[in-house]
């Protein structure tokens, strides 16, 4: 895949619906994410570059921002922009598979010899 593939792919993403959440649903969110175990995902070649581009955009904007030295605020363009970046991120490295862990093909294997 050429790199402008890969623009083009990530535009495709951005584009599509991308939803918001309230501080609320973001708190809530997280709290079953603290429950939950950390999961590897098996995460493609480009996903990757995906993710890579937009870490890179999220750093620019916050950068920019801060040097900026402007207060924070959630209606402000730039925090906005960043919000929907880490959306679509968030969005792309969970579309990716997870790895199995070692317990889950313990469990698969024995199940298959138990049959």
């Amino acid at each position: 895949m050429t790199p402008k593939n890969q623009v083009e792919m990530i535009d495709g993403m951005t584009t599509g619906s991308v939803w918001a959440m309230t501080p609320a649903a973001v708190g809530a969110q997280a709290e079953v994410s603290r429950r939950k175990r950390a999961r590897r995902r098996r995460i493609s070649p480009e996903a990757g570059r995906a993710l890579e581009i937009l870490g890179h955009a999220i750093e620019y904007l916050a950068d920019e921002y801060v040097h900026r030295a402007q207060v924070l605020s959630a209606q402000d363009g730039p925090v906005e922009a960043m919000q929907l970046l880490m959306r679509v991120n968030r969005k792309i490295y969970l579309a990716c598979p997870e790895v199995p862990s070692l317990a889950d093909r313990w469990r698969t294997l024995l199940r298959v010899h138990a049959a």
